[in-house]
């Protein structure tokens, strides 16, 4: 968590490209907020918990949440928050 919050440059617009229900079978997505397919700011790191990873706090329109950083991608590549984001992601999914 150290090395990430000296690494990223908050906030951030990052993508939910995982989720760990049926999102993906579903039109729930579409509606909720904080859900698959959905871009929100992220506005700094939260906590940990141990099957999710580090939580974030962000921001969807008016509405704050938390979700956890490693079912978020930043784009495009050129975003200084990118490669942070992908090596946590990475990381945590190989832990």
């Amino acid at each position: 968590m150290k090395w990430l919050e000296e690494n990223l440059s908050f906030p951030f617009t990052a993508k939910m490209v995982d989720d760990d229900d049926d999102a993906y079978f579903t039109d729930v997505a579409e509606r909720e907020p904080f859900r698959l397919g959905h871009t929100m700011t992220v506005l700094r790191l939260e906590c940990e918990i141990l099957h999710y990873g580090i939580m974030v706090k962000v921001r969807e329109k008016r509405r704050i949440g938390h979700v956890p950083l490693a079912d978020l991608e930043v784009s495009p590549k050129s975003d200084l928050n990118y490669w942070p984001v992908r090596e946590y992601v990475e990381w945590f999914g190989n832990r």
